[in-house]
Order: C-alpha cells, then structure tokens, then sequence
C-alpha cells in the first residue's frame, strides 16, 4: 500500500513539473519579442518639438523671430529641408498668418551628410540630434493687442538606419503677447536667438 502510495505521489510531481515546464515554454514563447515593424515607435514621438519667441512681449511695428527647437531622438534622423533626392520629403514649417504679421523669411538649417543601411552607395541629407528652424516676423502696426497664436505646422519623415516611418504634419503654434508701439520690450532665449546671429 506504501509502494503504491509512493508511485502515486511521484507520478502527481513528475506530471505538475512536466505542466510547469510546459507553461514557462509557452509563456516565453508568447513574449517573444516581436518584428522590427511592429516595434517601431508613432511618427508623432520621435520628434520633441518646442516654440519659442524672440520677444517679450512683441510690440506692434517690431520685427521679431520664432524658432520651433526640434530634439530628434537617437537613432532616428528627418531629411533636411533640402533632401539629397526628390522624392524624399523635406523638413518645413507651415505658417498661418492672423491679421497684422507678415513673414520676412523661413531659416532652415544646412543638414549633415550620413549613410545608412537603406541607402549604403549614398549619402543622405539629414538632420539628427537637435535641429533649430526659424521664422523672421514683423508685427504691423495695427497687430491686434494682446494675446495672439500663430498657427505653425511642422512637417517630417523620420526614419531609423533601417526603415522610414510615414511623413506627418504636427502642430508647433507660437503664443505670445502683442504690445503697443513702443512699450518696453524685453529679448527673451538669448541661446536660441542670439547663437543665431
């Protein structure tokens, strides 16, 4: 009776071990890691964009600058705003004017030339890192007082050493103060604007 109790309870620990082992199999199994494609990150994260303006506050008849600062996250890069080949999509900013600003000038900066495993015969204009993109303004002299948004979009293709994500346009609007003529101005970002210079 002993015997049998023994083989009993030997085959109950032999069979809870094999089921054991069988679902850790499983469970590594299903969280393996998955394809490169599914992993890859949203257009809309690779890039940390943040606006910033010369002036503050800006009075009416000033000429003044907006800057989008874009921090690209390692290991991606965006093409320049003029890409090595056609049909590769440019770095741009979109502006849309309220009433009372005109814009003087777009600056973008040079890109870097890289290879990459896509393109290893070829080197591509790119920008990685931190990038700095800026808008000359002027304020009329009738800009209406107060606080005032300019709607600005940015537009990129990010792309890894491997793969291209889809372009996409994200919003990077610029908010400041309009003063009157001549009311007391202060120059703000001085790393960003006077680097610029």
């Amino acid at each position: 009776m002993r015997a049998c109790s023994r083989q009993l309870i030997f085959g109950l620990m032999f069979g809870l071990l094999f089921a054991t082992t069988a679902a850790t199999i499983c469970a590594s199994a299903g969280n393996a890691p998955v394809s490169t494609q599914a992993a890859l990150p949203s257009p809309a994260t690779v890039v940390k964009p943040q606006t910033l303006v010369s002036l503050e506050p800006v009075p009416r008849g000033k000429p003044f600058e907006i800057a989008v600062v874009v921090e690209i996250v390692k290991g991606f890069h965006m093409n320049s705003h003029k890409p090595t080949d056609p049909y590769l999509i440019p770095t741009t900013l979109t502006t849309q004017l309220p009433a009372g600003f005109d814009v003087a000038d777009t600056i973008y900066p040079d890109g870097h030339e890289e290879k990459f495993s896509f393109s290893p015969n070829k080197t591509l204009n790119v920008y990685t890192g931190k990038v700095v993109l800026r808008l000359k303004l002027t304020a009329h002299p009738d800009a209406p007082l107060g606080a005032t948004t300019i709607p600005i979009t940015l537009r990129y293709q990010a792309c890894n050493d491997t793969t291209c994500l889809q372009p996409v346009k994200i919003p990077v609007d610029a908010k400041f103060q309009v003063a009157a003529a001549g009311a007391k101005s202060h120059p703000a970002h001085a790393d960003i604007f006077g680097a610029a210079k």
